[in-house]
């Protein structure tokens, strides 16, 4: 099965399941959906962040500074982070993943409403991202982040909007 056909569950605007569709048309007709972002440090506070890879269906070749995804139908918040993590950073036996905070994100237009549940965990490398996901990865100190964040230069990442918008509230929330 091919990502435009795993099954998702539908939720409308307070987060409640009103159906189940394929990602490629939860995606087409811009359904409420939900996702999971993971944010991760490692035990010196460096945090993991990826370059998509360009056969991503949404937001493809950005960078991100969460590992995560698409909540499966019939699965719970918790579990996709803790999944979405493992299979992300190509490891196993992560602790659970803790619950930030949630919020519903709007992409304006690019692929609809998600619910987003943010997570944080700690996972010390060596790390073995997934090919199909990642096409580059490094554990940057907090300052590296923030400068890398803040760059709009002619040398800039291009970050995930949504990816974005979760760290500007997971920061807002933790104030760090």
């Amino acid at each position: 099965m091919n990502a435009s056909e795993e099954m998702h569950d539908v939720v409308d605007e307070r987060d409640r399941v009103v159906g189940r569709a394929p990602r490629g048309e939860v995606y087409a007709r811009g359904l409420v959906h939900r996702c999971v972002f993971v944010r991760v440090r490692d035990a010196e506070g460096r945090f993991f962040v990826h370059r998509r890879t360009a056969g991503k269906l949404l937001f493809p070749s950005m960078y991100d500074p969460f590992v995560g995804g698409v909540v499966a139908a019939g699965e719970s918040y918790d579990d996709a982070a803790l999944r979405e993590a493992e299979e992300e950073l190509g490891v196993s036996g992560l602790p659970r993943p803790e619950f930030v905070l949630k919020f519903l994100y709007d992409s304006g237009g690019v692929a609809g409403k998600w619910w987003s549940a943010v997570y944080e965990v700690r996972c010390d490398p060596p790390v073995r991202p997934q090919a199909e996901e990642v096409a580059w990865h490094a554990f940057l100190t907090p300052d590296e982040l923030r400068e890398r964040l803040s760059d709009d230069g002619p040398e800039a990442w291009e970050w995930v909007p949504d990816g974005l918008a979760a760290h500007d509230r997971l920061v807002a929330h933790l104030g760090r």
